[in-house]
């Protein structure tokens, strides 16, 4: 069992009590924690043409805000007001690898429902006003203060504000004022209303963020999964075809019939765990190109085995999941892609999702294991550390 990062509450009754059913204050869950990035580094990351990152401003009677969006260059931050606004910048883990440390606490979660780690800098009065979101959020406070409003369930029939670049609520009571401080942690189911207000000037705060897909998204990726494969000559059929009284009645037994179209697909444990690996695993970034600049064969790999270990890490920015089909075999999916694997191979699979890095020793290796290790490398979802 992982040591528990809520004090005396363990791991499991964090989960029964309290995961997506309320919110939980943890005075000093990470003592230690030294923070992996700064407010200058994470300003340097929002200069970046391929990090995801926001500028909310608001006046200080949180009447007005203004929200811009990345990359920016040095002349926004010089050009800043002293207080009032709040710089976020998403997926950090993936560019700071020192930050997946940080990530590697709430392995207790499973890995496909992991989004990623934003990282917040806010001055005095900072934030982005009363709001909900749709997932599971841990914040941790690294430097400075942070008030944080929290109460109340919302959902899109709630009141908002109009003609504002966030979804602010209107009516907003709050039923718990905490201020955080480095070290502490508060954690925030889906659809809780919360308000994070910086109480000093240099206010950061890392947000881990659970994922969960909506109904909507499901249905049609799982749609369009099956619909992919399918032919022109797979249609509705009807042989058993009897006289109606009526033909412009839809019978009960067409919707029955319909209704078997789609439970047919449904019931195909293997269709649909290839889809649900597939689709949850697929990057959170698909356009950018992780690929090494030389890819290498298994030949290559076996050659540099003889010579000496190899340390391969994870890249920080991708998502491992399987799913065992018999007790010697498994659906290993990253990024996106899925691979059957068998005998030894799956206990390397499951190390792979289990280990953000991992030494391959020198001896023998199945052909399986290597091809997977080559796969994995030449699409940029591990990479060779020194």
């Amino acid at each position: 069992m992982s040591e528990s990062p809520f004090g005396d509450i363990s791991i499991e009754e964090f989960l029964r009590d309290y995961w997506q059913k309320k919110p939980l204050l943890v005075r000093n869950a990470f003592p230690d924690l030294e923070a992996p990035v700064g407010a200058d580094e994470l300003a340097g990351l929002s200069l970046e043409e391929d990090v995801e990152s926001r500028l909310v401003v608001q006046s200080p009677d949180g009447a007005d805000f203004d929200i811009k969006h990345g990359p920016f260059d040095e002349a926004t931050f010089t050009s800043l007001p002293e207080t009032h606004w709040t710089l976020l910048v998403q997926a950090v883990d993936h560019w700071v690898p020192e930050a997946s440390d940080i990530v590697e606490q709430f392995r207790f979660i499973p890995n496909w429902r992991f989004d990623d780690l934003m990282v917040s800098f806010a001055s005095q009065g900072g934030g982005v006003g009363p709001h909900y979101d749709n997932y599971d959020v841990f914040l941790i406070q690294t430097q400075g203060k942070r008030r944080w409003e929290v109460g109340g369930f919302f959902d899109q029939n709630s009141p908002r504000r109009p003609n504002t670049p966030v979804m602010i609520m209107t009516e907003w009571e709050p039923e718990f004022n905490w201020v955080l401080e480095p070290g502490d942690m508060l954690y925030i189911p889906p659809q809780v209303g919360h308000n994070g207000i910086g109480e000093s000037d240099d206010c950061m705060t890392y947000s881990v963020g659970f994922r969960a897909p909506s109904h909507a998204e499901i249905m049609r990726s799982f749609t369009d999964f099956v619909g992919e494969k399918l032919t022109s000559e797979s249609r509705y059929t009807d042989p058993d075809l009897t006289l109606q009284d009526n033909s412009g009645e839809i019978t009960p037994q067409a919707i029955d019939k319909v209704r078997q179209i789609f439970t047919g697909y449904l019931a195909d444990d293997a269709k649909l765990g290839q889809w649900l690996g597939q689709y949850v695993t697929d990057p959170k970034y698909p356009d950018l190109d992780q690929a090494p600049e030389e890819a290498i064969s298994t030949d290559q790999l076996r050659t540099a085995l003889n010579e000496s270990d190899l340390y391969f890490v994870r890249n920080e920015g991708a998502r491992f999941s399987y799913s065992l089909n018999t007790e010697d075999e498994l659906q290993f999916f990253a990024d996106g892609r899925s691979f059957q694997l068998s005998g030894t191979s799956c206990t390397l699979a499951a190390n792979l999702c289990r280990n953000p890095a991992i030494v391959i020793n020198q001896g023998e290796w199945s052909e399986q294991q290597l091809q997977l290790l080559v796969d994995l490398f030449n699409q940029g979802s591990i990479y060779l550390e020194d």
